[in-house]
């Protein structure tokens, strides 16, 4: 995929018909804001559009990869390795860490406040010592003075390999764990901000306004694996669940350092296939998640893959409640027809404002009774309510 980003999509360096080895760069947004893309696999170019680079994979790949450039700074480590917030938003990080917080912070954003995802969790379990050496980096990077590591105190493992990662890191006082509550949307950079600062960031406001950078587990230890290993950014760790022969009745299934640019279908097959009756296939989180398809392809901002429960079928005249915190009016109006309903009404939840052509939440993770809104709702003709309000 050439635009797995905020940003310009990427532009192909090579041709159809090219050979290219695992590693290697094959599209790059030149100085434009974007993120070079690399092949996950060795193979052949088969394809080129405007949306992706088709390699058809070679039988037997390599272990190793072909190595991003020896780099005069860590910083550019992060730009020749492409790396993008994998958190789901994809903004680009070299973008990001170039900034001098000037003795501020770093805050690992380890909530993983989506139901049903553990993968965040999982790699903090298995490689804290390589995250806690990446949140060093950064804080280098970015002139801070501490780092904090936020996560829920119900993630017992991941935390006590955190605080042997931060008691062995070379500069231990300098990171430290923070505790968030176990609610939704706890991973909200500005519930983040709140939580481990103590600081009420406006809607709109970025956590730089509090001198802090916040970012995901997962785009820290890629950037640790750039600087160390110079390894571009070709693998994605991600959560597999729902109505699958191997996760139906069982806990979802975490992939670790999967090669980006697999299908879909792939993982689905690998846990056993469908179980019917099922729904449709949920890409992210079931909150903020969109609907996809066997034949898309795993990303750099992929978090989960889930078989969903049919919708229940329902002719009803509904009305959607839209929230900043969960799914937005796209999503709500798709699952009602997906019910086969009808939208007949609609409003924004009572924290909503809007902020420079953005209607954003004032309070994320505080929400208030809906009874108004729903009395409003019903007025217009609705039967049924749908909401992505974060509490109902």
């Amino acid at each position: 995929m050439l635009k797995q980003h905020i940003g310009a999509a990427a532009v192909p360096l090579v041709a159809v018909g090219d050979a290219v080895q695992k590693g290697q760069l094959v599209a790059t947004c030149g100085d434009a804001l974007g993120a070079n893309v690399h092949s996950s696999v060795s193979g052949r170019v088969v394809a080129i559009d405007d949306i992706a680079v088709t390699i058809k994979c070679d039988e037997i790949q390599p272990a190793d990869y072909v190595k991003i450039p020896d780099t005069a700074c860590n910083l550019e480590a992060i730009r020749h390795a492409g790396i993008v917030g994998a958190g789901g938003a994809g903004f680009p990080a070299h973008v990001k860490f170039d900034t001098d917080l000037n003795g501020g912070c770093i805050i690992l954003n380890a909530a993983e406040c989506e139901p049903t995802l553990f993968h965040n969790i999982r790699a903090l379990e298995q490689d804290a010592d390589a995250i806690v050496r990446g949140m060093g980096y950064v804080m280098e990077i970015t002139n801070a003075a501490t780092g904090y590591i936020a996560v829920k105190p119900k993630n017992k493992a991941a935390m006590i390999a955190v605080a042997k990662a931060c008691k062995a890191y070379r500069n231990k006082n300098d990171i430290q764990i923070k505790y968030l509550p176990d609610l939704y949307p706890a991973g909200d950079e500005r519930v983040v901000v709140r939580e481990v600062l103590g600081v009420e960031l406006e809607p709109g406001q970025l956590p730089l306004a509090a001198g802090a950078i916040v970012s995901n587990v997962e785009t820290i230890k890629r950037v640790c694996e750039a600087i160390e290993l110079r390894k571009p950014a070709i693998t994605k760790d991600f959560t597999v669940g729902g109505r699958l022969a191997d996760t139906l009745g069982a806990d979802p299934v975490v992939y670790l350092d999967q090669p980006i640019g697999v299908a879909i279908g792939h993982y689905i097959s690998d846990c056993g296939g469908f179980v019917e009756p099922r729904g449709e296939i949920v890409l992210g989180g079931p909150f903020t998640g969109a609907s996809g398809a066997e034949d898309d392809v795993v990303t750099k901002t992929l978090g989960g893959i889930f078989a969903a429960t049919p919708f229940p079928a329902s002719d009803k005249k509904f009305g959607i409640l839209i929230c900043e915190c969960g799914a937005d009016e796209a999503r709500l109006r798709e699952i009602v027809a997906g019910m086969g309903g009808t939208v007949v009404a609609q409003s924004m939840c009572k924290r909503m404002v809007e902020v420079g052509g953005r209607w954003r939440c004032e309070k994320p993770g505080m929400c208030p009774g809906q009874a108004e809104v729903a009395l409003k709702l019903k007025k217009q003709g609705a039967e049924a309510i749908i909401s992505s309000a974060c509490e109902d």
